[in-house]
């Protein structure tokens, strides 16, 4: 995809036609952007803002919407990705009986279902402590 001068003035045409002249524009400091708003008057009076474009910036952002990502980055403590799999793999059954799906739920139901389930969760353990002699 082209990003010069008339690729974004066909852009900003395009976004003008079908919404309303802005109040800010955000983008990265590729210079095409201010050439091309130059030339648009509807955009002259509309303050520009750029945001740092630098590699690796996105990164923390993409990576936590990642389940996996996400339970490393909890737990702090793994270098190596064979132990993490490991632990992963443990791990994630157990985690499965806690994740309720909180967005379709009440916050009374939502803390008397964790309830069932921790009690479930502690008879478990306890008996099979008990069981192993432990």
């Amino acid at each position: 995809m082209r990003r010069d001068k008339a690729a974004v003035k066909r852009f900003f045409l395009r976004v003008l036609r079908s919404n309303p002249v802005p109040r800010k524009i955000v983008t990265d400091q590729l210079r095409s952007y201010p050439a091309a708003k130059a030339d648009i008057p509807e955009l002259a009076h509309v303050k520009h803002v750029f945001v740092k474009a630098a590699a690796r910036v996105n990164n923390r952002a993409e990576n936590s919407h990642q389940p996996t990502r996400r339970r490393e980055r909890q737990m702090c403590g793994f270098r190596n990705a064979r132990r993490t799999q490991a632990f992963l793999s443990c791990f994630g059954p157990i985690r499965q009986h806690f994740a309720l799906p909180r967005h379709q739920m009440s916050a009374a139901c939502h803390r008397a279902v964790l309830k069932e389930r921790l009690v479930t969760w502690h008879d478990w353990t306890v008996t099979g402590a008990v069981e192993k002699g432990i």
